[in-house]
Order: C-alpha cells, then sequence, then structure tokens
C-alpha cells in the first residue's frame, strides 16, 4: 500500500478563499492552452496552403494529397502529446519534481513554436522540413513534462481532507477553457489573416508567459510544492503487496476499464475531427459569413471549449437533481457517443448542403450545432473515464491503468488522422455518415452492456454516485480531456 504524506502547505496566504498559489497555476495553464490550441487550430491550414507547399517542395500533390498529409501529421502528434506524460510523470515523481517539470516543459514547447514558426527566408534551402519535424518533437517532448504534473500541483495546495479541493479544480480547469477559446482567437485570426508562421510565434509567447509567470511567482506562492520528488517525500510501497495477484473482484474491475477504453476510443476518434477533417472542411466548404463578418475557420473551434464553460454548471446540476436516478457512469458513456453521432448527423447536413458542388458553402451553423452535440458528448463521457480509472484500478496499478487510459486516448488521436483521410478519398458525406453510425451504434451497443459492466464494479459504481454534490460539479467542469487528474489520489 501507499504512504501518502500531505505536501508543505504554501505560506502566500489567500485569495477569494484559496491559497494564491492556485490562481499563479491558474494562469501559467492558460497560457499554456492558448500556445497549444492556438497552434492546433492553425496547424493543417498551415500544412496545406500553397505557401507551405512550395517550401516543403510537396508542389506536385494535389489539396486531397496534401491534405491527407496534414492529417498524417496531425494524428502522430496528437497521438505522441498523449504518451509523453507516462514519462514525464515519472520523471517529476522520482527525479525533478514538479516545479522543475513543468519549467522544462514549458521552454521545450516554447522553442518548439518558435520552430514552426522560424521565418523560411532564413533557413538554407532544403531545411525547411527539419525545423517543422524539430518543432512537433520539442512540443510533444515538452508537452510530456508539462501537462501531468501542473494539476498535480493543484491537489497539493490543500490538505488532505480540505474541502477546497473541489473547487479549486473547479477553478483551474476555466484556465484550460479560457486559454483554448484564447487560443483560437488570437493566434486562429494571427495565422489566418497575417501569417502562419507568425501565429506559431505569437504561441510561442504565450507559452513564454507562462514560464516567466513560474520563474518569477512561484517561489512566493508556491513555496516548497512541486520542489522536491514525490518519492523523497515519504511515499513507500510494500514489494510484497506489490506482486500480489490480482483477486477475481480486482480482475473483473480491471476488464471494466478496457472495455470503456475501446468504446474510449471510438468516441475520441470522432471527437478529435474537429481539428482534423472538420477543421479543413470549415476552411475550405463553409460559409465563414456570420453576421456580415467573416471569421476565421480556427474560430469555429471555439464552441467546443465556450460551451463547456455554459453546460458543464448545468449539467452538473442536472446529475444532483436526479439524485438516485441519476444514470450509472456505463449509461453516461453510451449517451456521450450517442451525442456525438448526432453532431455528425448535423455534419451530413453540412454536406448535403455543398452536395457536389464546388462552389456552394454550406452554412457555419451546421458545424456551431455539430461542436455543441460534440461539447455535451464530452460532459458525459471525459470526467466519467477519468474518475472511473482511480476507482476501478487496484491502488497498486493506479498510475499504470491511468497511462494505459491515455494510451487509449492517443490511439484514438491517430485513428482520427486516419478516418479524416477518408473525407477526401469517399467526400464528406459518407465519411461523416459512417462515423455518425459508428458512434450512434457504439452507443447503442454499450447501453445495452452496462448492467454487465456495473456487476463488474463490484459496487464502485454506488461509490460513484455518492459523491460529493461539490465533487460533482467539479469533474463536470473538469471535463477536458487535455486535464490530467493529479496523480496522489484520496476517497471523497
Amino acid at each position: 500500500m501507499q504512504e501518502l504524506k500531505p505536501r508543505p502547505p504554501a505560506s502566500a496566504g489567500e485569495m477569494l478563499g484559496h491559497p494564491k498559489g492556485l490562481y499563479l497555476l491558474f494562469g501559467t495553464e492558460m497560457w499554456e492552452r492558448l500556445s497549444y490550441y492556438g497552434m492546433r487550430g492553425i496547424f493543417v491550414f498551415y500544412l496545406t496552403s500553397a505557401a507551405t507547399a512550395a517550401v516543403f517542395g510537396w508542389q506536385q500533390m494535389s489539396q486531397t494529397e496534401l491534405q491527407s498529409q496534414a492529417l498524417s501529421y496531425l494524428g502522430w502528434y496528437a497521438m505522441l502529446v498523449y504518451l509523453t506524460p507516462i514519462v514525464g510523470g515519472w520523471v517529476a515523481d522520482n527525479v525533478w519534481g514538479q516545479r522543475r517539470s513543468i519549467i522544462f516543459g514549458g521552454i521545450l514547447m516554447m522553442f518548439g513554436q518558435f520552430s514552426l514558426g522560424f521565418p523560411h527566408k532564413w533557413l538554407p534551402d532544403g531545411t525547411e522540413i527539419y525545423f517543422l519535424w524539430l518543432g512537433l518533437a520539442l512540443m510533444i517532448i515538452g508537452n510530456g513534462f508539462f501537462k501531468p504534473n501542473i494539476s498535480t500541483m493543484v491537489g497539493d495546495l490543500y490538505e488532505e481532507g480540505d474541502k477546497r479541493r473541489d473547487t479549486a479544480f473547479t477553478i483551474f480547469y476555466m484556465g484550460i477553457n479560457i486559454g483554448s477559446i484564447l487560443g483560437y482567437l488570437v493566434v486562429g485570426w494571427i495565422g489566418e489573416k497575417v501569417n502562419y508562421q507568425l501565429g506559431f510565434i505569437v504561441a510561442g509567447i504565450g507559452m513564454l508567459l507562462g514560464v516567466i509567470l513560474q520563474l518569477l511567482k512561484s517561489h512566493h506562492y508556491l513555496g516548497e510544492i512541486g520542489v522536491k520528488p514525490s518519492a523523497k517525500l515519504g511515499q513507500k510501497t510494500n514489494a510484497a503487496d506489490k506482486h500480489k495477484p490480482l483477486t477475481p473482484e480486482e480482475r473483473d474491475r480491471i476488464k471494466v476499464i478496457l472495455i470503456l477504453g475501446l468504446f474510449t476510443v471510438v468516441f475520441w476518434a470522432g471527437f478529435e475531427q474537429a481539428a482534423g477533417s472538420m477543421n479543413l472542411f470549415a476552411k475550405y466548404n463553409t460559409d465563414l459569413h456570420i453576421f456580415g463578418f467573416e471569421i476565421p475557420a480556427s474560430w469555429l473551434q471555439m464552441v467546443n471549449p465556450l460551451f463547456i464553460i455554459i453546460l458543464a454548471p448545468i449539467m452538473a446540476s442536472l446529475w444532483v437533481g436526479l439524485g438516485d436516478r441519476e444514470p450509472n457512469s456505463p449509461t453516461k458513456f453510451s449517451m456521450g457517443l450517442i451525442f456525438l453521432g448526432l453532431g455528425f448527423v448535423s455534419m451530413c447536413g453540412a454536406a448535403l448542403q455543398i452536395g457536389d458542388s464546388e462552389t456552394i458553402k454550406a452554412s457555419p451553423w451546421w458545424l456551431v450545432l455539430a461542436y455543441v452535440f460534440h461539447t455535451i458528448g464530452e460532459l458525459c463521457l471525459s470526467p466519467i473515464g477519468l474518475s472511473m480509472v482511480t476507482k476501478l484500478s487496484p491502488l497498486r496499478f493506479v498510475s499504470l491503468m491511468m497511462g494505459l487510459w491515455f494510451a487509449f486516448i492517443g490511439i484514438a488521436n491517430k485513428g482520427a488522422a486516419e478516418i479524416g483521410k477518408l473525407v477526401g478519398e469517399n467526400g464528406p458525406l459518407e465519411t461523416f455518415g459512417g462515423v455518425a453510425l459508428a458512434a450512434i451504434f457504439a452507443g447503442i451497443l454499450l447501453f445495452f452492456l452496462r448492467n454487465k459492466l456495473v456487476d463488474w464494479m463490484h459496487g464502485a459504481e454506488q461509490e460513484h454516485t455518492e459523491i460529493r454534490p461539490a465533487t460533482k460539479e467539479e469533474i463536470s467542469i473538469t471535463a477536458d480531456h487535455e486535464g490530467t487528474p493529479p496523480r496522489h489520489f484520496s476517497a471523497d
């Protein structure tokens, strides 16, 4: 068993009832998400632009081939982004500590953005593609050190049993959504309306601001939190317990994680079309005039974080208000998949509107409606997945199972790229229609499996339904799959 000792609290005082360090972490995360989502919003546009194709020697490719290649780059990047936190989390826990790890990760991501944005005219001919690969590699590795550690520090601001911790994560994850909105808004505008590479530079400056904020204020507002590795703070593991065979109950619970993991792959493979095929559809097949103003295509991706902020408290109140009638976790998973499918039904409407015409553009409201459905699906599924892994995993394997869960999401991101390529090969109607049918079918199948899965949970579902209302609100608002829960778990 693990013996968990609380981190020493910061001593810089409080603001609005919380340690001031919370708002420092909020700001750092906000700038990092601005950088990440801003880059993601314009990445496929950059790779499919005529100027980029000329520089990289891709002039002979058709637009469909360019889009397919861009989606491949995006798919590999998005998959590896979810695998490297396993390494970064281990290094922080055993070698560096959280604080040093997030600074290191932030610096790498900053230089990664600057590598993408380095002016081509300043580079020797033939070397431009290497800066693209270097930038992606730096951001992948940097993300691995940043992502799993900053949310851990939020939990470490509070002693075990401090009821403010639930609300703290609500505040912190608002930083994720605000940062993503600002990323699409600012970087998207600069990238599409001015210059894509300048957009990457601006994204890098956003990450630089987050790093500077940490370097200047962390000692004062965080005290000793995150300085020493967890392994040196008194955590001990009983070796005999670690190698103890799994009980039948533990095996059943792990089966539930693996089965829900497969459905998770289906969900995120569809959901992550947002950065790929749906983003390209918005750019090249959508009338971007809204209320007389032509918006950048990447702005449509703001619908997701915006509606997370709007809908999360509503859905949290709905779950709490249902009381004993609240759907169990597999049922919520199935609802998430069905809402995802409905979003792609809306995308089919957009595809039907343009038909085979190269001049007719789809209404942007089809995409807005699709993103709203996808957001509702995300709120049903994402926080439940993270919560269930912590509740169902044997304590001695909880880090391994959480790593496996994020590996499922990483595989889904690579699958999303492969699905996105089908739009160019088969057309948007057939591809979006296929995703809609697959998601709805998976949701219905999971609905019929729900009772068996609950049986295999051996009481964990009852524990879930007894979570305090404040915690329900917290996990609903934190329903962003980019948010990694802390690795030090405690029962509510």
